[in-house]
């Protein structure tokens, strides 16, 4: 017989197999529709982050924009994003208008500023974001034309963006107040400007004349960008690899790249996605293979029968395989192919939920084509047939009359390699757990308790049947002390049929660890940092900013006020941290501040361990435990460190503290974060009182003194507090929306095995009713049995969860107490016992609606 042949008869009789047992089926085509579904969504989410964007605003009249690297360059990974606008030298400007085919190079710098309306309310631009000024001639890039007035040609003229003037309600020849930094000047609005196509969107603009613009930036030699009109007849993208030949150390944007040149946090946005969807995609694909293998070994369990019988009439062992992989391949392919399109459908879910969180900006589309379908069907459908095989071959290689014996009475062992993976998993895991985080320097502890999760997981999987049996036996007493034949037959049952039960509850398992393991590593991180951010916080004022940040002189005016013993002016960043060897360097990114080390024990405790921040000065740097065991720094020791804009420094280690998570991991000099920040502002002013001062008495006179600059705001320590906790809150968010997808898949997981290892009872269920037992006691068998495998779930997965979170809390705190929130935990034990119970008994009230005699001759 040829091979075709061959396939095309095992194709029929697995699809003839498929279309006699659709329940049988319906568990393992649900469990792959979802994958698919998944990782579609994740899929998208990648391409997106490659090919998606906005369309630019100042710059669509532009051919093309030149811009200074804004990521470090990474061979094998995603580029980290620095975290501040990089600037090119001005010098740059005259270098391209040299190279052929450019028609013009035209300086763009921005500056932050607000309006200050007549009643000083501060009116920022869209959602909030402040309003930018420039130089008049960047307006061609626009191009900005003048609909009324005309353009600036003295230092306190501007113009403004037509949406801009109307929300002020001011027109031309009105005065209007700007805040730049914290000093508020007035101007008189000469001009009211917009561009052809429409307004402006994502930004207010405020147009000075040149040399005001680069005065107000405070660096006038550097520029933020480049626009570049290309001469008549030359193509964009020719210019640009020109360009790129001709000028060092520069990025060339065409086209709607455009757009990341404009704004930062389009770019910082596909980084984002980028990095999420490759990361929580990769452990989903894990996560799936695992639920689709578990749900076909239960398919191919309640089959045992059947496959026996075909071993009785002559079939072989790579033919059952066959059949099975075949069957495999067909519930997967349309489980595959149909799980695509509710995969399109939570990609946009995934991006109104991150919208939602301030991960993603409103205004950022998806870019969805087949490349992601493809892969997804690509993957489940591996996923599928290496869980078919893992199912079958077992199966496969029984004896017809073992086959027979053990589709009516389970096995009492398992096999010695699944008995000796899984008792080699558990001290794996534990030793990740406990004594890595105690080796391990860093971040790696921290990552070794929460893979050691994954272990146990697996453990818990391998050893099911044995963890279920023995729970049987010491939970049935308690849990059924009722005397009585439901009590006895649930125990029976449970006992005789542990195999089953293991595969039914290992989602069920999977789902609580998972949970725990992610929700309270995420609670203790939070916890410790919004401890460590109020126990760090001695100040006893806090001076903020209503716009962009404080000036920096700020300070120096509130050291003038009596009763002030130390102000302390903080500037935050995002730094880059570079380490190990040069051929595989890796990086860190590290929340980052900038303070003044003198008397900054006054204003702020960061639980120095060794080392003093007093020397804080020049090139120097202080590092968190958690940073300095990554970087492998000790004290006196240099690092290779990238600020907010990408300058490379090689500060010193002056210090190391502990209170890394609520404050900052990397703590350097004031100047040097602030002169590498997009706006070269303060995030806020600590002030600590001097002794003997009251302190109600100097919060009034640090209020009369900013009286004066209408953005600056005066706060007691709480409100910088909440703060902390506010941005930590948003950091965690996106943490939460990945967990809900993770945990919803599980959910689903767990509903499709126990309904389909409920339903599959039938016969058992009508045999009992006709040996004498009533409805009644069978649906007390079946409470009964419900309660034992739910507490039994919970305390196997709240197990296998626990050295995880010891060994996380360890590597973050330092004590083995993790943050446990007591409602948190009661509600995934109450979804727990829902979806148990509702997957069980639901599908039990279906299977008895036939009568006895009827159901025990129906065809399994």
């Amino acid at each position: 017989m040829s091979r075709s042949v061959l396939s095309k008869r095992v194709l029929a009789l697995a699809w003839s197999t498929i279309r006699g047992r659709k329940g049988g089926f319906v568990a393992a085509f649900v469990a792959v529709l979802c994958g698919s579904a998944v990782i579609t969504a994740c899929g998208i989410l990648l391409e997106s982050s490659e090919r998606s964007g906005v369309p630019p605003e100042r710059y669509q009249a532009a051919d093309l924009v030149v811009g200074a690297p804004q990521a470090l360059p990474m061979a094998d990974d995603v580029d980290p994003r620095f975290g501040e606008r990089a600037t090119l030298p001005a010098d740059r400007v005259g270098e391209i208008a040299r190279v052929p085919g450019v028609r013009a190079a035209i300086a763009d710098v921005t500056v932050p500023v607000s309006l200050v309306t007549a009643d000083a309310e501060v009116l920022a631009g869209p959602d909030g974001i402040p309003t930018l000024g420039h130089g008049w001639h960047s307006a061609a890039l626009g191009p900005f034309t003048t609909s009324a007035g005309r353009a600036p040609t003295g230092p306190n003229d501007v113009v403004l963006d037509s949406a801009l003037a109307e929300r002020a309600g001011v027109t031309v020849g009105a005065s209007v107040r700007l805040a730049v930094g914290s000093d508020t000047s007035t101007y008189r609005v000469v001009g009211i400007a917009g561009l052809p196509g429409g307004r402006l969107v994502r930004q207010s603009a405020v147009f000075f004349t040149d040399d005001r613009a680069w005065e107000l930036t405070g660096q006038p030699d550097r520029v933020d960008a480049i626009g570049v009109l290309a001469g008549p007849g030359v193509s964009a993208d020719e210019l640009a690899s020109a360009i790129e030949a001709a000028v060092a150390d520069v990025v060339v944007y065409a086209h709607r790249e455009r757009s990341e040149a404009e704004f930062l946090d389009i770019g910082s946005t596909r980084s984002f996605i980028s990095e999420l969807s490759l990361a929580f995609g990769g452990s989903m694909v894990l996560v799936i293979m695992i639920v689709v293998a578990s749900t076909l070994a239960l398919s191919v369990r309640q089959r045992l029968r059947e496959l026996a019988l075909l071993r009785a009439i002559g079939a072989t062992p790579k033919q059952v395989l066959g059949m099975i992989a075949a069957e495999t391949m067909v519930v997967g392919t349309l489980g595959a192919v149909l799980g695509v399109i509710p995969g399109i459908g939570l990609s946009l879910l995934l991006r109104e939920a991150f919208v939602l969180a301030g991960a993603v900006p409103a205004d950022f589309e998806l870019s969805i084509s087949p490349l992601p379908a493809l892969g997804a069907v690509v993957l489940c459908l591996v996923g599928a047939r290496l869980g078919g095989w893992i199912a079958a071959r077992r199966a496969a290689r029984l004896k017809p009359v073992d086959a027979l014996g053990e589709a009516a009475v389970e096995p009492p062992k398992l096999g010695w390699v699944r008995l000796t993976v899984s008792v080699l998993l558990v001290p794996a895991g534990l030793t990740m757990a406990f004594v890595l985080p105690l080796v391990l320097p860093g971040e790696g502890a921290a990552e070794s308790a929460a893979f050691s999760a994954f272990l146990l997981i697996f453990a818990v999987a391998l050893l099911g049947p044995r963890l279920l049996g023995g729970a049987v036996t010491v939970l049935s007493p308690w849990l059924n002390r009722r005397p009585g034949v439901s009590g006895f037959l649930a125990t029976a049952n449970a006992h005789a049929n542990s195999r089953r039960l293991a595969a039914a509850t290992t989602p069920l398992i999977m789902g609580i660890t998972l949970a725990a393991g992610q929700l309270f590593s995420g609670t203790t991180a939070s916890t410790a940092a919004q401890d460590q951010a109020a126990d760090g916080l001695r100040a006893d004022y806090t001076v903020t900013s209503t716009s962009a940040g404080v000036s920096p002189e700020v300070a120096d005016v509130l050291r003038g006020v009596s009763g002030v013993s130390a102000v302390t002016p903080v500037v935050r960043t995002r730094t880059l941290a570079v380490f190990g060897p040069e051929a595989s360097f890796q990086v860190r990114t590290y929340a980052a501040q900038g303070v003044i080390g003198d008397r900054l024990v006054e204003t702020m405790d960061l639980a120095v361990l060794d080392g003093d921040v007093a020397n804080l000065r020049g090139n120097t740097v202080a590092l968190s435990r958690i940073a300095a065991d990554t970087l492998g720094a000790t004290l006196g020791d240099t690092v290779d460190l990238r600020l907010g804009d990408g300058t490379p420094i090689r500060p010193t280690v002056v210090a190391r503290y502990e209170r890394g998570l609520g404050l900052g991991d990397v703590t350097l000099p004031h100047e040097v974060v602030l002169e590498h920040t997009t706006d070269r502002l303060d995030y806020a002013v600590l002030i600590a009182a001097a002794a003997g001062t009251d302190v109600g008495a100097l919060g009034d006179a640090l209020r009369s003194a900013v009286h004066h600059l209408p953005t600056v705001q005066v706060n007691d320590r709480s409100s910088f507090i909440a703060a902390q906790s506010a941005a930590a809150a948003g950091e965690s968010a996106t943490g939460l929306i990945l967990n809900a997808v993770l945990l919803g898949y599980l959910a689903i997981a767990v509903v499709n095995t126990l309904v389909m290892s409920t339903a599959a009872r039938f016969r058992e269920f009508a045999l009992l009713q006709l040996v004498g037992a009533t409805r009644r006691q069978v649906f007390a068998m079946m409470r009964s049995e419900t309660r034992v495998m739910v507490v039994a779930a919970v305390l196997i997965g709240s197990l296998a969860a626990t050295p995880s979170l010891i060994g996380t809390s360890i590597a973050l705190t330092r004590t083995p107490i993790p943050s446990v929130p007591p409602l948190v935990y009661l509600g995934i034990v109450a979804v727990a016992a829902l979806l148990g119970s509702a997957a069980i008994m639901i599908p039990t009230r279906m299977a008895m609606r036939s009568q006895a005699v009827v159901a025990i001759g129906v065809r399994e």
